[in-house]
């Protein structure tokens, strides 16, 4: 092949000398045909044109061409190689920022579009900037939106953002090295064609391990993908299925299922052709329970005739579907026992994209509406084949719902808060005269997005573990421990017997129990006030601070005497003395201390004096979602409690924190149910969903958690 390439039988050969001599490859006698030329024959020549181009000398010898070729018979293929495919034009091979400014805007209109948006926020930017920055106080904004978005960081919060966060970066995960997989499948295509001009020269070339090495070689995306079905199937049954549209991400679904099956290897083409008919199969029987039970026979099809429990956790079924996943267990297996069990990296890692999409699919049909599916039906339709309709379609709805939204509230509130938000951000993006939306995809294309969505997922999963392995450490149950026992042991009279540090040393031990015990309310008092948005709005300037104190606050009121209800005559003994026309007592959190005593055991309730005792008295923190019931209560109210005793044990008014209460001999109820609990995420039951979720998903229906 080299001396059809070097006729002239140089020592080394210009690349220039090479790249024009690439005809003469397929030409028989070193004469070239006339006619057309075939369009494998074209592929071929492309092919080895970019094989030869890629290295970077100038001039080829023998030897580096003949290195060149093995390292390709070996699989190991440039990177560049593959995922380019076009056509032989005078322009082919190049950039936008190489093209003539007509064929740039043909060609790379979206390209050609950014550079002209960007280079007009540059000049915006340069003319405006600084005039911007000395009107508008864009520090005090900062922090106002910083402390109203720490105010608002909870564990609830976090508990509902951070499933859905990790569950759509991992699938956009899944779509992007889906798309990878798709660029390796047409590098399967290119390979082949060099291949076989390969073996024209050199018939004893062992394909089958180049092919093996190649595969080999282009794991990467495969592995990443299978990195993201584990968080998406991790995150996907403890989200909140309100926030995920499912009809639209199982159309999307069925999409890639379909297309990752085309792009499969052929050599294995009978076994994955029964691998989906199989698994298709068996997924749509799971969908026999939602037809009408008025149709005959047609639910034993998915019928379970036996359940055999395998030890505690597990279940083993037996019906038709098991009995499919298992025949496709077994087609998993024959893929990969072929060419020796390198077939696992040929063919079974390829084909698991297809299987992961389809399984993924049956599970979010599952919940999926037919009114959603057929909405997102069409919305694809649209999306493909009118999409100038679509895009008016959708600019009318966002018009008409924008006008509502601004009808339903108030609209003074709504533009201040807009502008509040997108100031800071307009001023820090525009100050930057370099930044560049496609310097910006560039650096992302660079780094590889699939690994940075993966390490910040990764860290997010972390993080989230360690802290709940932290929450819930301690072992806590409900104990028998009554507060006398407690007081007997850790009180007043243990203190007497030896002493206060030895009584704590030994109450130590009690650490984790969590406790219902019942005692009479004394008093409560507010040990903190946290409001950070009136923090915020105080650092404003005194003009603007009252202005958006009261436009987003409250004011104080008229204090007529006439119409004046007890809540404001309260307010108007302090109107006078305030400062502000209005406040934002609204936006406070309050932090409650709870002194409990012990109740009387008395006849007739009569109080002894070792009942009185206040040495005894325990404290209570309470968070603001019992502000309601503790403002409800008066002194010498008998309420029941839920704790765990942790911290002072021993002492003189240990303190716990306050997980539920309820009042006994309170005229109305505190709460419709009576009793208000602490709102705690159970980490523990989120975990077991997610697990059995993922347990069900790559073993049912032959297999299911408990």
């Amino acid at each position: 092949m080299y001396w059809k390439l070097n006729p002239t039988k140089k020592k080394q050969l210009s690349m220039s000398e090479l790249l024009e001599n690439v005809g003469h490859v397929n030409a028989e006698d070193g004469e070239l045909q006339a006619g057309p030329i075939p369009k494998s024959t074209q592929k071929e020549r492309r092919v080895l044109e970019r094989l030869v181009s890629s290295e970077s000398k100038s001039h080829i010898a023998l030897d580096d061409f003949v290195e060149i070729t093995k390292k390709y018979a070996k699989g190991i293929v440039p990177s560049n190689l593959f995922f380019h495919d076009d056509e032989d034009d005078e322009f082919a091979g190049k950039g936008p920022g190489e093209l003539p400014l007509q064929q740039k805007i043909m060609k790379y209109p979206l390209h050609a579009i950014t550079e002209l948006k960007e280079y007009l926020i540059e000049v915006a930017s340069k003319a405006g900037m600084h005039w911007l920055s000395t009107i508008i106080p864009t520090h005090h904004i900062n922090a106002l939106i910083f402390f109203f978005i720490i105010s608002n960081l909870t564990i609830d919060f976090f508990a509902f953002f951070i499933p859905l966060v990790v569950f759509y970066l991992s699938f956009i995960s899944m779509v992007i090295c889906t798309l990878k997989v798709f660029q390796n499948s047409k590098a399967w295509e290119n390979f082949r064609a060099l291949t076989d001009l390969l073996l024209r020269y050199e018939p004893n070339l062992d394909v089958e391990q180049a092919e093996v090495n190649f595969g080999w070689n282009h794991l990467e995306p495969y592995l990443y993908f299978l990195m993201s079905v584990f968080f998406v199937i991790f995150s996907f049954p403890i989200s909140d299925r309100h926030w995920i549209p499912c009809s639209e991400l199982a159309i999307i679904s069925i999409f890639f299922t379909i297309t990752s099956y085309l792009s499969l290897n052929t050599s294995a083409d009978p076994h994955t052709r029964r691998a989906l008919i199989t698994e298709i199969a068996a997924g749509a029987l799971t969908f026999v329970n939602l037809l009408p039970k008025s149709v005959p026979y047609v639910h034993l099809i998915s019928k379970t005739f036996f359940r055999v429990p395998i030890g505690h956790f597990i279940i083993f079924h037996i019906s038709l579907p098991c009995i499919l996943f298992i025949y496709l267990f077994y087609l998993f297996f024959r893929m990969a026992q072929l060419r020796n069990f390198k077939g696992v990296y040929c063919y079974l890692i390829p084909y698991l994209v297809c299987f992961m999409w389809c399984e993924l699919s049956v599970v979010i049909l599952r919940e999926s509406t037919t009114i959603g599916l057929i909405r997102a039906s069409i919305g694809y339709f649209l999306f493909l084949f009118a999409l100038p309709i679509l895009l008016v379609g959708i600019a009318v709805m966002c018009v008409v719902h924008f006008i509502k939204w601004f009808v339903a509230l108030e609209l003074t509130k709504i533009v201040v808060t807009l502008v509040l938000l997108t100031v800071p951000l307009c001023l820090r993006w525009w100050s930057k005269a370099n930044y560049s939306v496609v310097g910006m995809v560039k650096s992302l294309t660079k780094s590889s997005i699939v690994k940075l969505i993966l390490v910040w997922i990764t860290a997010i999963v972390m993080f989230c573990w360690v802290y709940v392995y932290r929450s819930e450490g301690m072992k806590v149950y409900n104990s028998t421990l009554t507060w006398q026992q407690y007081s007997f042991l850790c009180g007043p009279r243990a203190w007497k017997e030896t002493n206060m540090a030895r009584t704590q040393l030994l109450c130590s031990h009690l650490e984790g129990h969590r406790v219902t015990w019942t005692g009479r309310f004394k008093y409560v008092r507010i040990t903190d006030i946290d409001n950070s948005a009136e923090s915020a709005v105080n650092m404003l300037p005194l003009l603007i601070g009252d202005w958006m104190r009261c436009l987003y606050g409250e004011a104080y009121p008229s204090c007529d005497p006439q119409n004046v209800t007890i809540e404001e005559e309260e307010l108007c003994r302090l109107k006078f003395l305030s400062k502000y026309a209005c406040h934002m007592k609204k936006f406070d959190r309050y932090k409650f201390e709870i002194s409990v005593g012990m109740p009387f055991n008395g006849k007739n309730g009569n109080r002894t004096l070792e009942e009185e005792d206040v040495t005894k008295d325990i404290v209570l923190k309470a968070s603001n979602e019992f502000k309601t019931v503790l403002l409800s209560l008066r002194q010498g109210s008998v309420i029941e409690f839920s704790t765990i005793l942790e911290g002072r044990l021993g002492s003189k008014w240990p303190v716990f924190e306050l997980k539920a209460i309820s009042c006994l001999n309170c005229i109305a109820k505190l709460t419709p149910s009576s009793r208000h609990v602490k709102i705690e995420q159970d980490w523990r039951r989120d975990a077991h969903t997610a697990i059995k979720f993922a347990f069900d998903f790559f073993f049912s229906p032959f297999l299911s958690a408990v």
